[in-house]
């Protein structure tokens, strides 16, 4: 008996495509530069620290000191981290005499965290 793999994922042999026009669908699509910043955004995610950061950030503005205080860390490694979200514009600071206060950049972050987490919240 032969052994055939099959991919779930793979069209069958027999198939010919859709009628959709592919050149019209391939000028639509992004350009490399964009991909490349959209790859960067989700990436900047892609740590459980900062995911967690931005998620008490969508609480509310808080300080260094409350970010060690939430997430259990030491100042140095939540520092980076808000270094991190704030060269990606995920985070913006606000300085009252010696104290940093952070908060989400703007709404489309807060927005894009939202709907991150219903989807995975959706069964």
């Amino acid at each position: 008996m032969e052994n055939q793999v099959t991919s779930n994922n793979a069209c069958d042999e027999s198939c010919n495509g859709t009628e959709i026009d592919i050149a019209a669908v391939r000028e639509q699509l992004v350009e490399d530069q964009v991909a490349m910043q959209l790859a960067d955004f989700f990436k900047t995610l892609g740590d459980p620290t900062r995911i967690k950061i931005v998620h008490a950030l969508q609480k509310c503005e808080l300080c260094v000191h409350d970010l060690t205080e939430v997430l259990g860390m030491g100042q140095s490694a939540i520092s980076h981290q808000l270094r991190l979200l704030r060269n990606m514009r995920f985070v913006k600071r606000r300085k009252v005499g010696k104290t940093v206060y952070y908060s989400l950049d703007d709404d489309h972050v807060e927005q894009i965290f939202s709907l991150t987490l219903q989807h995975l919240n959706h069964s």
